[in-house]
């Protein structure tokens, strides 16, 4: 078309320069789809006419949809998380070492645990379940929050002594 490099010039003054391109297909598009019955009388005129109604529409979308409030999906912010064979097996041991912890708990607080966080139940209904007060489910969650999280660092840090112990005196 004869007048897309004036198309270009115009949106690259008032887009940013990777736009210009689409909004010269959408002005075009927006002219291809106009009323065959429409005369027009200064086609230049038309043309720029359409072009500034594609920025202002462009604008007020924009700000519709808070676009200056987006970030660019990158590979820094969201990196991909390969599945390694050496995840898989640190997943598989750190999974061993939770079911171990939670099998050394007493019966009724491993239930009590299992029942609040595996099958996400209230409070309430634990409470009961087992004819026992809300704030008595709240001690055996914590106490086996606070069993898992020591075993778990127990083991962290027994992992990082044997690692030091393997890199030998510095």
């Amino acid at each position: 078309m004869a007048y897309a490099t004036a198309l270009r010039s115009f949106f690259s003054r008032r887009a940013p320069a990777d736009d210009a391109e689409d909004l010269v297909q959408e002005v075009l598009l927006r002219i291809q789809k106009r009323k065959p019955d429409l005369v027009v009388q200064n086609v230049e005129g038309y043309l720029f006419e359409v072009a500034a109604n594609v920025l202002i529409d462009r604008a007020r979308r924009n700000r519709t949809r808070r676009r200056s409030d987006h970030c660019e999906l990158t590979e820094f912010h969201h990196p991909v998380d390969d599945i390694s064979p050496e995840r898989v097996l640190q997943g598989r041991e750190e999974m061993a070492l939770a079911i171990a912890a939670l099998n050394e708990l007493p019966d009724r607080t491993r239930q009590v645990f299992a029942l609040v966080r595996f099958e996400s139940m209230s409070y309430k209904l634990v409470a009961g379940r087992f004819g026992i007060s809300v704030s008595a489910v709240e001690k055996h969650v914590m106490k086996a929050m606070r069993h898992m999280s020591d075993r778990l660092r127990d083991a962290d840090d027994v992992e990082q002594a044997d690692e030091r112990q393997q890199r030998g005196p510095r």
